[in-house]
């Protein structure tokens, strides 16, 4: 079970980090990843990260701004989300999968996503 929190308001500029807890599992073995979802919008990918933390990868629209780390061992990955904007506004979820390929396309295990709300 993959548990998201950290989500919130934030005014545009402002920072958020998110965290995502792995219960039932040890993340150790997957690549995690975070995707996120606007209303009315298909759900799209953020970044990912190796299982041995190296190698991160970002979306375009987050680079620069967002950093994904890992602790494994405390079983959770991180979010750090700088210079947040309004169009950053979403749900925000987190992935594991055993697949480098997967992980950013369609993870097998996801969260139930925290909501992160930017005013501008």
């Amino acid at each position: 079970q993959l548990v998201e929190s950290g989500g919130g308001l934030v005014q545009g500029g402002g920072s958020l980090r998110l965290s995502c807890a792995a219960s039932g599992r040890t993340i150790s073995n997957y690549h995690m990843g975070w995707f996120r979802q606007a209303p009315g919008k298909e759900r799209e990918f953020v970044a990912r990260i190796m299982w041995s933390g190296s190698n991160p990868y970002y979306a375009d629209s987050v680079k620069g701004r967002f950093t994904i780390s890992r602790d494994n061992a405390k079983n959770t990955v991180y979010l750090q989300m700088n210079s947040l904007k309004p169009e950053d506004t979403a749900v925000y979820y987190c992935a594991a999968d055993t697949s480098l390929i997967r992980i950013s396309r369609a993870p097998d295990y996801w969260g139930q996503g925290t909501q992160v709300t930017v005013s501008s």
